[in-house]
């Protein structure tokens, strides 16, 4: 009997990718990381508060604690600082006395602290499986692949790479190697405007939503002008037709998180609660961005609610925690801030840092146990700083 894998007429090896998703297989590139070593406190553990300020206290200036705004409440009450992932990895820097940076986010966050710090500072990761969906969506293989593809398609030479602060360092690192620069949610168009004097076209890499809402809306482009480059499709299942008639060629990929908003979110939201202002990350899709009031980063989206006049009704398609967060905080002026959607959802990698993890880990560390540290090889690091301070160089 002839089984499939020997088949001439059907090949299903398993792929690296399918292996690592069956957990059979490992790759120490991937934002997947694995649990942390060690016991774990337990989260009923009543004292939970009180070891983490001891241990805290404890390191004192040796430790510098930074929370995503993303974060459950139960972990950013020990962070230092606030805020998104690039002005934490620049506090981190900002701060050459603390020898441990404990960074409460996601794995390419920290990869990102790593880069912007001194070799003397250590970045930890609370727990190492905390990493991002999003991020995930473009290896450094498949990256490669694609520029092959737009090489032989004769494009490659007019192409700037424009890679998210949400991407591993893998491929930041390309970005930088490939005279491409970084962007954030607040600074996209600036990016793009300097990647369009560099080059005739942008390669977006990895969440489509931002690089095609920041084209259409804020720089005057048509859906057409965009195309989408599927990695899990031979030739990004473009033509060279395609790439050449092209000015953005985006990555597929996106923020679980952002993602699930609808059209149908905002119409349903605007029916419930006359009079509501919808407001939403470009992370979005198209015809949410389109749809809402304001669109703007988590830092815009802070601003605007705390700017916002007493009284007013906001609908806000971000990650629950910084929702919920909002709501309370706004709540004794009579703000009324929902999350967009019905449906409950938290970016469930941001929390797998819990109040356990972070015990565990500031306890390691002042018993001086070095864990979960978080190290860009040095070549990587030399790429994705090239591109990281592009972005700096940006008017």
């Amino acid at each position: 009997m002839t089984t499939a894998q020997t088949s001439p007429e059907l090949d299903v090896s398993p792929t690296p990718l399918a292996l690592l998703l069956l957990g059979r297989e490992a790759d120490p590139r991937s934002e997947r990381g694995v649990e942390c070593p060690g016991d774990l406190p337990s989260p009923s553990d009543p004292d939970l508060v009180e070891r983490a300020r001891a241990a805290k206290e404890k390191l004192g200036e040796k430790v510098f604690v930074l929370g995503h705004h993303y974060q459950r409440d139960e972990v950013i009450q020990f962070a230092d600082v606030t805020g998104d992932s690039f002005k934490l990895a620049k506090d981190a820097a900002a701060r050459p006395e603390a020898e441990y940076i404990v960074f409460c986010g996601v794995h390419f966050m920290a990869e990102s602290a790593d880069i912007l710090t001194s070799d003397d500072q250590k970045v930890v990761l609370p727990d190492l499986a905390a990493g991002c969906s999003m991020a995930d969506m473009a290896t450094a293989e498949q990256v490669a692949e694609c520029w092959d593809v737009l090489t032989e398609a004769g494009v490659a030479e007019q192409v700037v790479p424009v890679s998210y602060m949400n991407s591993s360092a893998d491929i930041k690192a390309f970005t930088g190697k490939h005279g491409g620069t970084i962007c954030t949610s607040s600074n996209a168009k600036r990016a793009l405007d300097w990647a369009f004097e560099q080059g005739e076209k942008v390669l977006f890499l990895p969440d489509q939503h931002l690089g095609r809402n920041t084209a259409v809306r804020d720089m005057g482009m048509t859906l057409e002008d965009c195309v989408l480059y599927n990695p899990h499709k031979p030739n990004g299942g473009l033509t060279a037709e395609e790439l050449r008639a092209a000015k953005m060629i985006l990555w597929r990929g996106h923020c679980s998180v952002h993602g699930r908003f609808s059209l149908d979110s905002v119409n349903d939201v605007r029916e419930r609660i006359p009079g509501v202002n919808v407001l939403v990350h470009p992370e979005c899709k198209h015809e949410v961005v389109a749809a809402a009031d304001y669109v703007g980063s988590t830092e815009y989206i802070i601003n605007m609610l705390e700017a916002a006049p007493a009284g007013s009704k906001w609908a806000i398609g971000t990650e629950l925690n910084l929702v919920r967060r909002l709501a309370n905080r706004y709540a004794d002026q009579g703000k009324e801030i929902v999350f967009l959607d019905k449906t409950v959802c938290f970016c469930s990698t941001m929390n797998r840092i819990d109040l356990p993890h972070l015990v565990w880990a500031l306890e390691s560390l002042a018993e001086g146990n070095l864990v979960n540290r978080i190290e860009v090889d040095k070549e990587t690091e030399s790429f994705a700083k090239l591109a990281l301070e592009r972005m700096l160089a940006l008017p």
